[in-house]
């Protein structure tokens, strides 16, 4: 195969944030949002679709005016010209600098939807239709604190900074951080005129050891740009330094068109899935991340997009699961998954559904109380219902590990590979007032018993090495084959 139809599975490999639609080509943070909402929650009870902004550029009256997301910490200021966000830490409150080609494609979005709700105070606001509503309070001016302060200095930068991550930050315990001491050790450090470089370093001594793939800090320091970002697992680590990225994922699918799977295999969705037979009695389907389907001329994270994707998504599984009909089993493979867009992760767990099922529950603001409880139909596509083996391994992230937590739930899923990473939570954008870059884990996912796999991972219930580090490639073939001769379960 040649390398160049690897190009986008690499690229993908790279840039993707590992999660929740911070990922493919838009801020799946349009991915942050992409959840359905509980019935039982109050707060989108009497709520009524209207566009903040008309097509013609006029402006809905239900979105006029302030509004404040206590969990994520924003103000939405919406006047005739558009929607300003502000941003409201315990250092101050302050609007980020403009978006550029740099700004991470969380960044770069904003709500198109508002569902207001009859007395008009609350409203959810979406990315996409049919997505999860952030939950905003409407108030009556925007706070005197908001632009009160220059806070465009090394002492401002680092205030909010260190707030922004005491505030909403989920898993510093699970982590093993004590936030407060490292913040202490580091404000003697911060000075006004040290310069960006000595002040992200000091940031990124702060992050050392999180090991969380979904908190990073984006930026340039003196012209040099800059990610600071941990938790890669081990995987992905080993195989850079060694044969390097690209030669093991075009390692990777030669080696399953080649030699693992029956001839006739199709590798589509613009090289983000894969799928095909083993032995004339396995199906198989590998799904690199959980989006970026489509190429094409849409604006990503714009409804029209958002279509293109599932509407893609829709016509592979159809057709593939079609194949498996008569298969003894089908092994989903997301040991190579990247994450992406939240809405796909849980179509997949909807292909193998037999019937309704609670796949999870999210909280997003920490206090032990779920807002969200995710309920998943059968999909009213083609479906494959018999035993299936969702293989993952540390590679395995965000969207990933979303769609494995709901395929748990299921009675004909058995889990098998390796521990998946351990970073469920789409990033909370936070843009610092000097126009770097924050992310941060600010949401709780966990299974419908309550448990939470944030930093352990998803543990499989059959053990099977995906990766070895003496054999990164032919391991994966070993897995599959491994999987394939052991009797279905029933």
């Amino acid at each position: 195969m040649p390398l160049s139809r690897l190009a986008p599975v690499a690229r993908l490999a790279r840039a993707v944030p590992v999660g929740s639609m911070a990922c493919l080509g838009v801020a799946l943070n349009a991915c942050a949002d992409t959840r359905t909402a509980t019935p039982d929650d109050p707060s989108q009870a009497a709520l009524q679709l209207a566009r903040p902004i008309h097509a013609d550029g006029a402006l809905a009256p239900e979105a006029r005016g302030v509004w404040h997301a206590e969990a994520q910490g924003w103000f939405l200021q919406i006047e005739e010209d558009g929607i300003t966000r502000w941003q409201d830490t315990p250092a101050g409150c302050y609007t980020a600098p403009p978006a550029g080609p740099d700004t991470p494609l969380m960044g770069q979005v904003e709500y198109t939807l508002i569902l207001p709700s009859a007395e008009g105070d609350v409203a959810g606001f979406q990315y996409l239709p049919g997505d999860q509503s952030t939950r905003f309070e409407r108030v009556a001016r925007l706070p005197e604190r908001c632009g009160a302060q220059d806070l465009n200095t090394e002492t401002g930068v680092f205030a909010v900074f260190a707030g922004a991550m005491a505030r909403h930050y989920a898993f510093f315990d699970e982590r093993g951080i004590d936030w407060e001491a490292r913040v202490d050790a580091a404000r003697g450090q911060v000075r006004d005129g040290m310069g960006e470089a000595a002040l992200r370093d000091v940031l990124a001594s702060m992050m050392a050891g999180l090991s969380d793939s979904h908190t990073k800090l984006i930026g340039t320091a003196d012209g040099e740009p800059f990610r600071i970002q941990d938790g890669q697992g081990e995987t992905l680590p080993f195989v850079r330094e060694s044969l390097g990225e690209m030669a093991w994922l075009v390692g990777l699918i030669d080696q399953l068109q080649t030699e693992v799977l029956d001839e006739g295999s199709v590798f589509t969705a613009n090289d983000r899935i894969l799928w095909g037979s083993l032995d004339g009695r396995t199906g198989y389907i590998l799904v690199f991340t959980m989006g970026g389907f489509t190429e094409s001329d849409v604006q990503p994270g714009s409804a029209e997009w958002g279509a293109a994707e599932l509407a893609e998504f829709d016509l592979v599984f159809d057709e593939a699961l079609s194949a498996f009909q008569d298969m003894d089993r089908v092994i989903l493979d997301l040991s190579n998954n990247r994450g992406g867009y939240d809405k796909v992760a849980r179509a997949i767990a909807s292909r193998f559904a037999a019937r309704p099922f609670t796949a999870y529950t999210m909280d997003t603001d920490a206090d032990g109380t779920p807002e969200h409880v995710y309920q998943i139909e059968p999909a009213g596509g083609v479906r494959y219902t018999g035993p299936v083996t969702v293989l993952t391994s540390d590679v395995t992230v965000s969207g990933g590990e979303i769609a494995t937590l709901a395929l748990r739930q299921l009675p004909n899923v058995t889990h098998a590979g390796t521990t998946t990473r351990g970073s469920f939570s789409t990033p909370l954008a936070k843009p610092l007032p000097n126009g770097w870059y924050l992310e941060l884990s600010s949401e709780v996912f966990a299974a419908p018993d309550g448990s939470v796999f944030e930093e352990t991972g998803l543990p499989p219930q059959l053990e099977v090495e995906v990766y070895p580090q003496d054999a990164p490639v032919e391991g994966h073939a070993r897995a599959l084959r491994t999987l394939a001769s052991r009797a279905p379960a029933q």
